[in-house]
């Protein structure tokens, strides 16, 4: 557990310090091979279980985002805009680092991919209007056809929609159902097999975030932890009232009873016919928001993390690893520990994004008469936990 820096106060005898409790909150071919790869996506090969037996995975990669222009997203997307978005000088600059583990679980099924430059990797064919990014993080279930094949696939259907690139976030969105519907017409994979998918697109300094199933993004903004992303269970209020409507039941908190996810792709075995509307859903919800110098870093992680972990602890314990070393793989790889010294019973896979080559600075808070008694990182913390 990480130091949240209270200090008692001079002259003055308070209670014994408190504890915080925390809630548990075209470009390239398309793949359907079980262990095919894409160059520079920073795969994860695996085999079908039970072969994979890895321990622990990561990688880092880092370049230069130079933005020139914002991208017009009008595409019906929820908006978080950050309060200094006048700042129109701030030009991202973007280092990645990831770690993946097995955990307790007999087999690995997630999947992950990170690419800084996306201009550099889809080449100079491609029809990339800014520099930009791309990540994300599928958590598979049922095996690990789906997560591997939407991995490999899912930037393809983005950038070769007819909405790109004018309508970032009507082209994502069309191409979550298109890469579901490829998945389904794959002959040499399960499609019964499942996978959640978060993933993050950059352009210029305009960055959507879509998700559909349990994984999160969330965005250290200046030591404050924002939620870029809703988890989408079966029984939250939204999802229960549309899974309901389309006659589907809610059961001990599964879908159906099977699944505990209300959005994911593959599992067809749990679907109609392509192009009906089914309680299991493929479509994402898409979160935008424009980049400023406030906005720090963002964690994408699978529910192994989430599970045993709040939104605020995770940022402020990366913003104190970064102050320290300034490095998001091995932040990545801190992250992923912790969750493992707190019994984390999933896989668990880490994306941490820089948007500065410097590391976070310390948070100065105006002089006040009254001293502090709680530190800037430990006020953070506590009103991340009372915000949840």
């Amino acid at each position: 557990m990480y130091d949240l820096g209270v200090v008692m106060p001079v002259g003055m005898n308070l209670p014994p310090p408190f504890t915080v409790i925390e809630d548990k909150d075209s470009a390239f071919p398309m793949e359907d091979d079980k262990s095919g790869d894409l160059d520079n996506l920073k795969p994860m090969t695996k085999g079908k279980p039970p072969r994979h037996v890895s321990s622990l995975r990561h990688s880092v990669s880092t370049t230069r985002l130079m933005a020139v222009a914002d991208l017009s997203l009008d595409v019906g997307v929820t908006g978080s805009k950050s309060s200094s978005e006048e700042k129109t000088e701030f030009l991202p600059i973007f280092r990645s680092g990831s770690c993946a583990e097995r955990g307790p679980k007999q087999y690995m099924e997630d999947e992950h991919v990170c690419i800084d430059d996306l201009i550099q990797h889809m080449g100079p064919a491609s029809t990339i209007p800014l520099p930009g990014a791309f990540y994300g993080v599928f958590d598979g279930h049922g095996g690990t056809d789906a997560a591997l094949f939407i991995r490999n696939n899912i930037l393809k259907f983005i950038v070769e929609d007819s909405h790109f690139p004018t309508c970032v976030g009507q082209a994502i969105t069309s191409a979550f159902l298109k890469a579901d519907y490829a998945f389904a017409d794959s002959s040499s994979l399960d499609i019964s097999s499942g996978t959640t998918a978060l993933t993050a697109l950059v352009s210029g300094r305009n960055m959507i975030v879509a998700n559909a199933g349990d994984c999160r993004a969330v965005l250290g903004r200046r030591g404050r932890a924002i939620e870029m992303s809703k988890d989408q269970k079966p029984d939250c209020i939204s999802e229960r009232l549309r899974i309901e409507k389309l006659g589907g039941v809610v059961y001990d908190g599964y879908l159906n009873g099977q699944l505990s996810v209300s959005r994911a792709l593959g599992d067809w075995h749990m679907k109609g016919p392509k192009g009906s509307a089914c309680p299991l859903s493929s479509e994402p919800e898409l979160q935008e928001i424009i980049l400023t110098e406030d906005d720090e870093f963002l964690i994408m992680g699978c529910d192994g993390l989430w599970d045993v972990m709040s939104n605020q602890f995770a940022v402020t314990m990366a913003r104190k690893e970064l102050m320290i070393h300034n490095d998001p793989q091995r932040c990545s790889r801190e992250l992923v520990r912790e969750a493992l010294k707190r019994n984390s019973c999933d896989n668990l896979t880490v994306i941490v994004i820089c948007f500065s080559p410097d590391p976070p600075p310390r948070i100065e808070t105006p002089p006040s008469r009254v001293r502090r008694s709680i530190s800037a990182e430990g006020l953070n913390l506590l009103k991340g936990v009372l915000d949840s």
